[in-house]
C-alpha cells in the first residue's frame, strides 16, 4: 500500500477519527503521511473564518495547513448531501479538480491518506458518487464500520461496492458509536466471518479525535510490514 481511501458505512462512524490517528500513527513510525478530505459539508463559523473540524484534525495530524485546497478542494456551509450543497451554491465537484490536488499531495507525500464523505455511494453530482472519487484515485479502501444496529447489513452492502468497484477492501474498522450496544462482539464475529477477515482494529467508544490512537499505531505497523514485504 502506498496510500488509502477512508470509506465509511455511514456519516458519523468515526472516518475522521481514523484519518487523523493513522497518519499521526504513520508519521510517527517515520512516514512521511498527509491528508485529504476532498469534500467536506459542514462548517463552523468562529467570528473569524468558516471552518471544518474534520480538516482541522487531519491537519494536526499531518502538519498541513486547513486552508490549502489540497487537502480540501471542496467545502460547503450546510450539513447535506455534497450533490445538493454544490447545486445550491451553484458549482460542481468536479473529480479531475480533486485528482489534481491529490497529486499534489502525492508528489510531497509517501502516503496519502483519503477521507471519504459520508457513505460509499453518497451522490456528490447528478452522474457521481464518491466511490468514483475513490476509483479515480485508484486506492485501497480501509471501511469503517459504525458498530450500530443495522451495521451488519451497511457493511455488507459497503463492501460489497467496493470490491464491485475493483478496488481492493484492504481492511476494516469497527467504530463503536453506540456506549452501550448489545451483542457488539456477536456483531463483529458476524462481520468477520461474512467479510471474511478479522477487524483492523475495534475502536473504543470515545469523543476524543486521540482515543483510536492505540489500535491504529498497530494497523499502521502491519500495513508498513505488508508494504516491505
Amino acid at each position: 500500500m502506498r496510500g488509502c481511501f477512508i470509506a465509511g458505512t455511514d456519516t458519523g462512524v468515526g472516518k475522521t477519527r481514523v484519518t487523523a490517528g493513522l497518519i499521526t500513527a504513520l508519521r510517527e513510525a517515520g512516514v512521511a503521511a498527509a491528508g485529504m478530505k476532498p469534500v467536506v459539508c459542514g462548517l463552523i463559523e468562529d467570528n473569524v473564518r468558516y471552518f471544518s473540524e474534520d480538516v482541522d484534525n487531519i491537519c494536526a495530524a499531518s502538519g498541513q495547513i486547513p486552508t490549502d485546497r489540497d487537502v480540501n478542494p471542496y467545502a460547503f456551509p450546510e450539513p447535506i448531501s455534497p450533490n445538493i450543497a454544490a447545486k445550491k451554491h451553484g458549482t460542481c465537484i468536479d473529480i479531475s479538480v480533486i485528482k489534481g490536488h491529490f497529486s499534489s499531495i502525492s508528489r510531497l507525500s509517501a502516503f496519502p491518506v483519503v477521507e471519504g464523505t459520508g457513505g460509499w455511494l453518497a451522490p456528490i453530482s447528478d452522474e457521481h458518487t464518491m466511490a468514483d472519487i475513490a476509483v479515480e484515485l485508484s486506492l485501497p479502501v480501509i471501511l469503517v464500520v459504525g458498530l450500530r444496529l443495522g451495521c451488519l447489513n451497511h457493511a455488507l452492502l459497503t463492501a460489497q461496492g467496493i470490491r464491485a468497484s475493483g478496488l481492493p477492501l484492504a481492511g476494516w474498522i469497527g467504530s463503536r458509536v453506540v456506549e452501550d450496544f448489545a451483542e457488539a462482539e456477536a456483531n463483529i464475529d458476524t462481520l468477520t466471518a461474512r467479510l471474511g477477515a478479522p477487524p483492523l482494529a475495534v475502536l473504543p467508544y470515545s469523543h476524543s479525535p486521540r482515543s483510536a490512537l492505540p489500535a491504529l499505531r498497530t494497523v499502521a505497523a502491519k500495513m508498513l510490514a505488508e508494504t516491505s514485504t
